[in-house]
């Protein structure tokens, strides 16, 4: 990157998107940390006040995807599934077939103001990434060692925990546990084939022990699971770098809720309905490629104007630090204190870019080697 490109006002603007995002998190994650005497005396009163700081947080990642960059995404379905949303629980089956398809989840869950008090099942190594990770562990995210004999224990006391849950839950499922690439891909066709499931084009084979203890244990407390599948206009390939870019892009999702009393609860029958729901998700991604639209009817909820409020509070509070600070590395004259500071930065923006890219496809899991353990 070459001095005259750093000095560009918008990588200005990138930096100092990022450091409000980096700072503001590094305050809220201590935030949270000064929370957990509260879990033993109340812990209703924990989980309010961090959906709130969560909230606070993640927000910053919908207001990249909604206001920075202006990417909208219009929903297609149902009009009185739509009136369900954000008043029930619900587990949401999300495609993985992109590097911001969980960016396109948590800007659902703002649109129906349930993104606070969202979860999420991820690796445990993402428990280790500052910032985002070490929000989700005061948020009793399900964090997955990837063994089912130790995982299986952990998901159920974890899902057990919730059914107390003070606000409206979505938890959001990868069902694929890992990101579409075509050697994943090819790696799982050859297990749909030992085992005598259908092909699918657009999908990895589900992971159908996870979804099902999810719902066997989050029965009685989750009303629904709504299936998505996401997909983008003119065969984008969108990514967190070229949001904070201001890349716009255009994002489709058709959404359908389906009542958990219609899912079946033995195991096996459960894993069989797993299985048809991707080969009707399947099915949709045939016929986006085909017509250019997801089949319903067509809905872009309205933005809600939290996430730049927020954001405002944020950039106000941190800005007079920033700029006072700066303002004395400048005055100093010094050409090695400007050099330090503005390494520093260029720096913190690697970094950032960086822990994004720990999200990229070619660093997701491998794929084919585990799943015959699975399923």
């Amino acid at each position: 990157m070459g001095l005259a490109s750093f000095l560009h006002p918008r990588l200005f603007l990138q930096l100092f998107l990022i450091y409000i995002f980096v700072v503001s998190g590094l305050i809220i994650n201590l935030l949270q940390l000064c929370t957990l005497p509260i879990w033993p005396i109340s812990r209703r009163l924990y989980r309010v006040i961090n959906c709130r700081l969560a909230y606070s947080h993640w927000s910053q990642l919908v207001l990249l995807f909604e206001w920075w960059s202006g990417t909208e995404c219009t929903i297609f379905g149902n009009a009185e599934d739509w009136q369900r949303f954000g008043h029930e629980h619900a587990i949401v089956v999300l495609n993985h077939n992109f590097e911001i398809d969980f960016l396109c989840g948590w800007t659902l869950c703002e649109r129906f103001g349930v993104l606070g008090s969202s979860k999420v099942v991820a690796k445990r190594e993402l428990a280790f990434m500052p910032l985002v990770g070490w929000t989700w562990c005061f948020m009793e995210v399900v964090f997955l060692r990837r063994r089912w004999a130790e995982d299986f224990h952990t998901v159920k006391r974890s899902l057990q925990r919730l059914k107390d849950y003070p606000e409206n839950i979505w938890l959001l499922l990868h069902c694929e546990g890992t990101r579409f690439t075509k050697e994943k891909h090819a790696a799982s066709m050859a297990v749909a084939a030992s085992k005598g499931l259908p092909l699918l084009k657009h999908h990895l084979l589900p992971r159908t022990r996870g979804f099902c203890t999810c719902l066997f244990y989050l029965k009685g407390t989750v009303s629904a699971v709504y299936d998505c599948t996401l997909n983008f206009r003119d065969i984008e390939r969108p990514t967190l770098q070229g949001l904070l870019k201001g890349q716009r892009y255009h994002a489709d999702m058709y959404i359908r809720r389906i009542p958990v009393e219609t899912i079946p609860e033995d195991d096996k029958e459960c894993a069989a309905w797993l299985h048809r729901l991707y080969q009707e998700k399947d099915a949709l991604q045939d016929e986006y490629e085909r017509s250019g639209v997801f089949p319903g009817e067509p809905f872009v909820p309205p933005r809600r104007v939290w996430p730049v409020l927020n954001w405002l509070f944020w950039a106000s509070l941190l800005l007079s630090p920033l700029l006072r600070f700066s303002t004395s590395v400048f005055s100093s004259g010094s050409a090695i204190s400007i050099a330090t500071f503005l390494s520093a930065l260029l720096l913190g923006s690697l970094a950032v870019r960086q822990m994004i890219g720990m999200t990229e496809t070619h660093k997701g899991s491998t794929y084919g080697q585990s799943f015959n353990k699975d399923k």
